[in-house]
């Protein structure tokens, strides 16, 4: 994949199969607005069809994650568009939300400074988030006579929904610990070093495992949530590793398992 020039955003792939996302609006906080979300969107659908990208990590420049929305940007979509064309600009964003969900390749959010509203709904939609111990979290909506309609499907499905709507209904600030032990993120790290070290360590398990096992694990995740617990789904399960142990990659892992050697997937 080659890297691709956006203006709000970068998009860096390596030759081992690693995509960096980099929100790249360091002056305003890595806000959103219409440029922002159609270059993620672009990027996310990007690395979701490259067979050899095995992780993508989305970051932010400068002092902040992102700070969400950005006002000037809402201000002004209120003011002139109609009430439709302010739909179709906040379809674009759950359109986006949904290609980061739904991305086959692992994805990591590292997060640092501030994850506001949409920011915080990014680092919801990923698989694993790692953030910096001093970072403020805070779902703001609600103090600007709005609701944070968007990212509830990811937040409320990171947290819980007591729990989201006691942060939705408050907008209050939480920091860090508070995130973790929600599940928000999954570990905070002490400064730059250690955020450096765990992305080393989480790309180390990614690499070791299938792609195509983590992408039929994370479409599991999503069909299985919420499902009663019967025959059916017994049966459902059980088809699913049937399939898995007949694959390339179920028979090369099983295979490499018993010689003793590493995978071909392996690095």
């Amino acid at each position: 994949m080659t890297n691709t020039v956006y203006e709000t955003i970068r998009l860096e792939a390596t030759q081992e199969g690693l995509a960096v996302v980099t929100l790249n609006r360091p002056d305003v906080h890595n806000a959103f607005n219409a440029l922002v979300i159609e270059e993620l969107t672009d990027a996310f659908d990007t690395i979701a069809d490259q067979e050899t990208i095995r992780m993508m990590i989305l970051r932010g420049n400068g002092k902040s994650f992102s700070a969400g929305a950005d006002l000037n940007w809402m201000k002004q979509a209120a003011e002139l568009h109609t009430k439709e064309d302010n739909e179709h600009d906040a379809q674009k964003l759950a359109a986006m939300l949904l290609s980061l969900y739904e991305m086959p390749q692992m994805t990591l959010a590292l997060v640092q400074g501030a994850a506001m509203g949409g920011g915080a709904g990014l680092v919801a939609a990923c698989d694993v988030a790692v953030a910096m111990k001093d970072t403020k979290f805070r779902f703001s909506e609600v103090s600007l006579g709005l609701t944070p309609a968007t990212i509830s499907p990811y937040v409320i499905d990171a947290i819980g929904p007591r729990r989201a709507r006691a942060l939705f209904v408050t907008a209050t600030v939480f920091d860090a610990d508070y995130a973790e032990r929600m599940g928000l993120i999954h570990y905070v790290v002490d400064d730059q070093a250690g955020m450096t070290a765990m992305e080393e360590h989480l790309a180390n398990l990614v690499f070791a495992a299938a792609p195509g096992a983590i992408a039929d694990s994370k479409r599991l995740v999503r069909d299985i949530t919420g499902e009663i617990i019967d025959k059916d789904l017994g049966h459902e399960t059980a088809r699913r590793i049937a399939a898995r142990r007949a694959s390339d990659e179920g028979k090369e892992g099983i295979a490499a398992f018993l010689e003793k050697r590493p995978p071909s997937w392996g690095r």
